[in-house]
């Protein structure tokens, strides 16, 4: 069973690569439908609305003025990618949905008199020539009636044959599938040394003693790295067995007599992608040797429920506080892995710090997944009283685990805030909070589970059983409609500490935003192997491999701003946090940005990070 589990989980990870790089073809071949390369930039609102087209999107204005705003002048190659993952095609069902709030007797078919009216006076308002041309077509209209089943068939097959048309068109012409993407046209040999260019003095270059046994790395040189462009290559091979292999003693006999603290947490994926988490601050009231750890928090699940969120990867970036919040101070990150469990050992000093959580997003990303039906959450019992399913009560379970932060059994007001402020983007006042107090469980002002239990029953009896609300609060909290949670990952935060006895409290929850990025930057600057650009000595890129996953950092020490050109076609068994195997980026004068993650598809199999960062 474990094997065959194990052999449905690989061939999942297998078909979500390969339906990424489907997606990407569609990319590419919608954008050079338009524009003459990947590295030019759509310039304008009617731009954009044609690659959105060949892409087999049709855009309202609306959807066009969220993405090109006052202040946006132009968007690039990676921009459109990410739009495309936001805006999704219309499917049969939405369209037929759309024409039946108008055929309100479910005919089938909608007056020609109606359509024109409806079409000319609401939401992008079409001309009256616009909709003629619609109600002339033979295809879907017969006796001054549109029959809007038809209609939907034809505009779906016309979407598609745009798409197929823009892909030929990519096939056909070797110029447009080769140009500006880097593609290979031959493959180079392992273990080629790079041409001589002489490293910046400022860097030194570091051996692969400092690497993790079971790693090699060999510089080469692909043919992507087109001649008079500045180029670097990074190949990394990673053993199945290495992945994991940094040893983290977590108990050693020295720690059973030190003071502890705990803190549990979540990451939750925004519909953007962004993921979002709870930040922290540590106090510790003396100088002393601590051990600070963070792993996907494990909850309990009913046979034959998976849980996805065990195989996210986490981190916690310390940073210490000074005189402003705004002036923190990078100490560590925790860079060593002992299976799920990431830590860092070491002395802080008296003080506050700042326990930041990160994860890559290479295992927590938007995924499409078939689900069979949907879950049934409330039903009424022979007296007609609603009450909550099994399982919808197990999910409420698992998530009262969840937000329970510092695991008491019980939820305080803060902690329900958290809860709150996630899933409605309100606050619960101590006037509202005694409120609950009459009416639902509570003991030392503190909701109990079963309390929580009759805050949900109440809400289902609010709207008379309608889910609506309930199923709101589910997908705000990463649930998908089979009651799994897909889009959110749990965590555990542990701390001790020799010399005194270390408090943790949860402060915010929100995105990582700079204080995040510039640590993750930092750091990977501090640990990471360096390499300049051949031929460019203001870019390097930082390469930093901790556990299973690597990061890339590009830095640009120059005056002016710079686009980096990004290829991982020569990488195997690999996911990467952008979910493109050929992007571009664009850094500003005097900065660093994260290039990407990356991490294995199969830890038990042999992966190679293979990748050559280009100056465009």
């Amino acid at each position: 069973n474990h094997k065959a589990t194990h052999s449905e989980n690989s061939q999942g990870k297998k078909s979500q690569h390969a339906e990424e790089a489907i997606f990407y073809m569609n990319c590419r071949a919608a954008y050079l439908s338009v524009l003459k390369s990947s590295l030019e930039n759509i310039k304008s609102k009617e731009q954009l609305t044609l690659v959105l087209q060949q892409a087999g999107r049709n855009p309202s204005q609306k959807t066009i003025n969220k993405y090109w705003t006052s202040q946006t002048t132009s968007l690039n190659f990676d921009d459109f990618c990410a739009i495309l993952k936001k805006e999704k095609p219309a499917t049969k069902n939405e369209l037929l949905e759309a024409f039946g709030k108008i055929d309100t007797d479910k005919a089938g078919y909608i007056l020609h008199d109606e359509l024109y009216r409806i079409l000319t006076t609401r939401g992008d308002k079409m001309t009256w020539e616009e909709v003629t041309t619609i109600t002339k077509q033979a295809d879907f209209n017969c006796s001054g009636k549109l029959d809007y089943n038809k209609f939907c068939e034809l505009y779906l097959s016309t979407s598609e044959q745009c798409c197929k048309a823009a892909r030929d068109r990519l096939e056909i012409d070797p110029r447009l599938r080769q140009q500006q993407f880097g593609n290979q046209t031959e493959t180079s040999s392992e273990g080629i040394t790079l041409p001589g260019s002489k490293p910046s003095p400022r860097i030194s270059r570091k051996t692969d003693h400092k690497l993790a046994k079971g790693d090699s790395r060999a510089p080469s040189r692909p043919s992507s790295a087109q001649s008079g462009k500045a180029s670097s290559s990074t190949t990394v091979t990673v053993g199945a067995s290495s992945s994991r292999s940094t040893k983290l003693i977590i108990e050693p006999d020295t720690m059973k007599e030190w003071q502890r603290a705990q803190s549990k947490g979540c990451f939750y994926l925004e519909e953007d992608g962004e993921i979002i988490s709870h930040k922290y601050r540590l106090h510790l009231p003396q100088r002393s040797a601590v051990c600070i750890t963070i792993k996907p928090f494990n909850i309990p699940q009913a046979e034959g429920k998976s849980c996805h969120w065990l195989s996210v990867d986490t981190a916690l970036f310390i940073l210490k506080e000074n005189e402003t919040q705004e002036n923190l101070q990078l100490v560590s990150f925790t860079e060593l892995q002992h299976k799920e469990m990431f830590g860092w050992r070491g002395e802080l000093g008296s003080g506050v710090y700042w326990l930041l959580p990160f994860t890559t997003g290479c295992r927590l990303r938007k995924v499409k997944t078939q689900i069979p039906g949907e879950a049934k959450l409330v039903w009424r019992d022979e007296d007609g009283e609603l009450a909550l399913t099994k399982e919808f009560r197990a999910a409420l379970l698992d998530i009262f685990e969840t937000i329970d932060l510092d695991g008491n059994g019980l939820l305080s007001l803060e902690e329900y805030n958290f809860f709150e402020l996630r899933t409605s983007g309100e606050k619960c006042d101590q006037e509202a909070w005694a409120v609950c107090k009459e009416n639902f469980e509570m003991k030392k002002n503190e909701l109990t589970r079963q309390g929580f239990m009759d805050l949900n029953l109440m809400e289902a009896n609010d709207r008379d059983g309608d889910p609506w609300d309930l199923w709101v609060t589910l997908l705000s909290l990463g649930y998908n409609k089979a009651l799994e949670m897909t889009e959110a990952c749990p965590f555990v935060i542990d701390i001790c500490a020799e010399r005194c006895k270390p408090r943790i409290k949860a402060i915010s929850l929100g995105a990582g935003g700079s204080q995040l990025s510039r640590a993750l930057c930092r750091s990977v600057v501090n640990k990471g192997e360096p390499k300049v650009l051949d031929g460019s000595e203001n870019i390097i890129i930082h390469t930093y491999k901790s556990g299973s996953r690597i990061t890339s950092v590009i830095e640009n020490q120059s005056e002016n701003k710079v686009i980096i050109h990004v290829n991982n076609e020569q990488s195997k068994n690999c996911l990467n946090s952008r979910g493109l195997t050929i992007f571009a980026v664009e850094v500003a004068p005097k900065s660093m940005m994260v290039s990407q993650h990356v991490m294995p598809l199969n830890e038990q199999e042999e992966w190679i990070y293979s990748c050559v960062h280009s100056l465009v």
